[in-house]
């Protein structure tokens, strides 16, 4: 026979420390990100889009070039630039798919995966086609 549910169990449990200094980090280099993005001339069209098969950081887009930015923040940019799984690549991927079916634009020409590098006391550093798909 089941235990009866506690009260107690449905009581969320609040996220640990690092993981709320994590998820701020996150949010402050994805803006940093998009702030150089719109510095060079990008407009962004989505920020943080969830989709079922994962979430895409950025969508910007140049003229009739869309790009799909993976922003990573680490203490340097060199550590930044180590972490970019295969397994996240194929999640962002699978992700653009779904945006582009539910934002169809004619106008698009091409279509890129870049990478944003961010690390404190640095200026972002952009990498264009960081990845095919």
């Amino acid at each position: 026979m089941a235990r009866p549910i506690d009260r107690k169990d449905l009581v969320k449990h609040p996220p640990r420390p690092e993981r709320v200094a994590a998820f701020r980090t996150g949010i402050s280099a994805e803006s940093r990100a998009a702030a150089f993005l719109l510095a060079k001339g990008y407009r962004i069209l989505a920020r943080r889009w969830k989709s079922p098969l994962g979430e895409i950081d950025i969508v910007a887009r140049r003229r009739r070039l869309l790009i799909f930015v993976e922003v990573k923040a680490r203490a340097s940019l060199d550590e930044a630039a180590e972490v970019v799984t295969p397994r996240q690549r194929s999640r962002i991927a699978a992700a653009a798919e779904i945006w582009l079916a539910r934002h169809p634009d004619e106008s698009v020409q091409d279509i890129r995966f870049d990478a944003m590098l961010v690390a404190p006391g640095k200026l972002p550093r952009h990498i264009p086609a960081a990845f095919e798909t």
